[in-house]
């Protein structure tokens, strides 16, 4: 075992440690839990009661303590943990992220591991991903942590400030990442001490790692208030579904980005009344032209949205379902809403935001659990400092997995899945499909009806309704067509949930078969559905099917020096196009590793100086700062007012006072910050130059417009204290225009829809390196760039090393066109 895992470290997993360490110590777990049989469930709470320390658990009372939770698991739910789970608690408990494969027992993992945290004296919260996964989680475990004498509690979406101090309070919190996330922002924003809900931030466990660590990271959290409708110009939206695909704009090699092209800014300049878009005045008719175009062209019905009761929900790109809460940044949403012809949602100023990442980083311990881990292991290290423990499953694997089959194009690809479907239907072989889209699920679900497969289909439904249909998928005969990972953290077992329903015929048929009607953008994903079916032990299977006309490969790979023989159904088999596939994952993978990079190097600066501001707001909050600050500021109205009424309620004003001020200040920060990074991403478009470095040209301006923030908060709450109505009762803050937002909300921004630096050098790079096709009207000129502006992974290749990393197909391609380069040394 030990010399598998060090060979696993060393060949195929990254950032993954020796787990020989573990292993023994869950020997030893092995043999304390013999001598723990005969006590009675009051003896055992007591025995791990009188364990309890405030300095953490050292590696003997980890022993004893997993002993007795592995007998608490056997008394309480029936479950005895197998040596890998206790295995995966001891790596939870040392800080790790434990890789753990579907059906290994995570949750339970997580839930000794949580309670000897809580043991040593620590408070845990376990983050999952949504609502039903965290209240499903608490209560299942529940009578663990009972026996254990661990408080435990849950907090979702509809709970109550009152419900939520107290849910905090327990030695175990399990709670959505994102609720934890808007409690920290509301909290962060209170004028008495006494309206808090959270607790210092100590032990994340997080559920699902890689999901919440990495694709959703940059995720920003936002609390706005301040009530306000944005509406899109008519003539705008008009005036933009006017415009040509190819003429009048142009959308990179990526997809993520749309420009005007010289004919389209006249044509927009013309019906505007002969304007400069580039004139400061009209910077926001450029934006509103700019984020009318992006919703026009690049955000599509069913695929990055719905429209449902009147209303534009977004969806969850890595989950597959509605985002609940989620939106874009305002003008962006007022531009979908206006493309789809419906009510324009309320807005409002952003009080504060926080980003997944920089909220699990201030956690002072971190690990988590998940059943795809390793692939990203490096970036765990780089952006958490956090290393992976690969537990490996219990039984064996003896899932089989086919070989990808590609196709020419995307009808091709649809007719042979649906034909394969129906042939290994017809065998009452259990099927699960995964797709990309709802709109990809509907269109796969109608195919289906037309062949008169019987199947159902989960789409942005909520998460328990996924949960129970997604947990019958084992069923023989069933067909399940999924979005992407529905009813996720649900175990799929042959036979149903209660393996009633012919499980030795699912088994003798050859287990879950899970269907992939698309590669994703990582290939850990491709290995999340695929985790899906041979759940300990049991047979399953996993097939994906793609087309070189697939997005994936359109957006990050090169086809135009290809020359495709596809057989008779356009199936390609030959290894050049195979290649094609995999090195467009290589390629979407490090781009969007470049694209958390970028997300986070822009709200590094912006944590710390919500960092700087908050220490200062801590005083006011919680000492006499404010008092001490006007009372020198304003000494007479202060002398005054203490003379009149008591000491105390003065100093209450002046704390409301000075809040409403710095509270103010940071609100008017984050406005100016967000335009000015938009007003960078603007100068690119419009033709800016690179090399200016947007990230280090914002930092130098953020930095300008923090420098004096607090102090000018200072001298504003000084002109207030002066002015300021108050009397017996205290301040009264309507009539002092110190007013508190009359209501607040909480939603999540897809960060930079527009794309990034990044985004637009890498289609660049790829634009640099594609021949010439015959239908390319005009001749592109050779692009130069500066080697910091390049990703980091791209930074030391010369023209060669890049050639490498193609398929061997494209390498004659690339050579053909460095010939073929205009010299530009002159």
């Amino acid at each position: 075992m030990k010399l598998t895992s060090r060979f696993r470290r060393l060949l195929q997993r990254p950032g993954s440690i020796d787990l020989g360490p573990y292993e023994k110590l869950t020997a030893a777990v092995s043999e304390a839990e013999e001598s723990l049989k005969d006590l009675t469930d009051e003896e055992l709470t007591e025995v791990v009661t009188e364990m309890r320390t405030t300095g953490g658990l050292d590696e003997g009372d980890q022993i004893e303590f997993l002993a007795l939770a592995r007998e608490a698991g056997l008394r309480a739910i029936g479950e005895r943990a197998f040596d890998g789970q206790i295995v995966g608690a001891l790596a939870l408990l040392q800080g790790r992220i434990v890789e753990m494969a579907t059906g290994e027992g995570k949750t339970l993992a997580g839930a000794f591991a949580a309670a000897g945290y809580a043991i040593g004296g620590r408070r845990v919260q376990v983050m999952a991903v949504n609502d039903y996964l965290a209240q499903r989680d608490s209560e299942w475990m529940g009578p663990i942590y009972e026996l254990l004498g661990v408080t435990v509690s849950h907090i979702g979406q509809a709970s109550t400030p009152e419900e939520r101090r107290t849910a905090y309070q327990a030695d175990v919190c399990y709670a959505p990442v994102s609720e934890l996330g808007f409690d920290v922002l509301r909290d962060r924003l209170v004028d008495d001490v006494a309206d808090r809900v959270t607790v210092k931030p100590d032990v994340a466990l997080v559920d699902e790692a890689d999901s919440v660590l990495i694709d959703e990271a940059r995720v920003p959290l936002i609390l706005a208030g301040a009530t306000r409708t944005e509406e899109l110009d008519d003539d705008v939206v008009a005036l933009v579904r006017t415009l040509r695909a190819g003429i009048d704009y142009e959308i990179d090699g990526d997809g993520r980005t749309v420009a005007l092209t010289d004919k389209g800014t006249d044509k927009v300049e013309a019906a505007l009344g002969d304007i400069n878009l580039y004139e400061d005045e009209n910077l926001d008719r450029l934006t509103q032209i700019n984020v009318a175009l992006h919703a026009e062209v690049l955000l599509r019905r069913d695929v990055d949205y719905l429209v449902r009761d009147g209303k534009v929900s977004l969806i969850n790109n890595n989950r597959g379902r509605i985002a609940k809460l989620q939106r874009w940044p305002d003008g962006l949403q007022a531009a979908v809403e206006a493309k789809e012809a419906v009510p324009v949602s309320d807005s409002g100023e952003v009080l504060d935001s926080i980003t997944v990442q920089a909220l699990v980083s201030s956690y002072p311990t971190l690990c988590g659990m998940t059943g795809t881990a390793v692939v990203v292991g490096e970036q765990l290290q780089e952006f958490y400092n956090v290393e992976v423990a690969v537990v490996p499953p219990n039984k064996p694997n003896i899932r089989v997995d086919e070989p990808d089959r590609l196709y020419l194009t995307v009808a091709q690809k649809n007719k042979a899945l649906v034909e394969h479907i129906g042939e290994v239907h017809e065998t009452g072989r259990p099927i699960l499909i995964g797709t990309h889209s709802v709109e990809e699920s509907e269109q796969l679900s109608d195919q289906l009806e037309a062949a008169e497969i019987p199947h159902v289909v989960l789409n942005a439904k909520n998460d328990a309704e996924e949960a129970a249909i997604i947990a019958e998928a084992g069923v023989p005969g069933t067909v399940t067509v999924s979005t992407q990972m529905a009813g996720r953290g649900t175990d799929i077992r042959l036979g149903g949930r209660d393996e009633s329903h012919d499980k030795d015929r699912a088994v003798e048929l050859g287990g879950l078969y899970v269907i992939g009607t698309g590669l994703h953008a990582s290939r850990r994903l491709d290995d999340q559905l695929r985790g899906r079916a041979g759940r300990q032990g049991d047979p399953g299977g996993s097939l994906f099917f793609a087309s070189l006309a697939d997005e994936l490969v359109t957006r990050y790979s090169v086809t135009s020096g290809l020359r495709p023989s596809p057989d008779a159904d356009g199936r390609l088999t030959d290894r050049k196009a195979i290649g094609m596939l995999e090195h467009a994952q290589r390629v979407a993978d490090g781009a969007n590793a470049e694209l958390h990079r970028t997300t986070w190097s822009y709200h590094r600066l912006t944590g710390q100086q919500r960092s700087i501001l908050l220490d200062t707001r801590e005083k006011v909050l919680t000492e006499d700062l404010a008092a001490e600050e006007l009372a020198e500021r304003a000494k007479e109205r202060y002398d005054e007012l203490v003379e009149e009424l008591d000491e105390d309620t003065v100093k209450a004003a002046a704390r409301k006072i000075a809040l409403h001020h710095l509270d103010r200040k940071w609100t008017d920060h984050l406005a100016y910050l967000a335009d000015l990074r938009e007003g960078i991403h603007l100068r690119s478009l419009a033709g800016g130059i690179v090399h200016m470095k947007p990230i280090d040209e914002f930092n130098k301006s953020a930095i300008a417009s923090f420098d004096t923030l607090i102090a000018d908060a200072w001298t504003e709450a000084a002109e207030t204290f002066k002015e300021a109505e108050i009397t017996a009762d205290g301040l009264d803050e309507e009539a002092s225009g110190v007013p508190r937002p009359t209501a607040t909300w909480t939603y999540l921004v897809n960060d930079n829809p527009f794309g990034t630096e990044a985004d637009r050098i890498l289609g660049r790079l790829r634009n640099a390196i594609k021949p010439e096709s015959e239908g390319q009207s005009e001749e592109i000129p050779a692009e130069t760039f500066d080697e910091d502006d390049l990703p980091e992974e791209l930074r030391d290749l010369d023209d060669e090393d890049l050639a490498d990393d193609l398929p061997e197909e494209l390498r004659e391609a690339h050579e053909d066109t460095e010939d073929k380069k205009p010299d530009t040394k002159d």
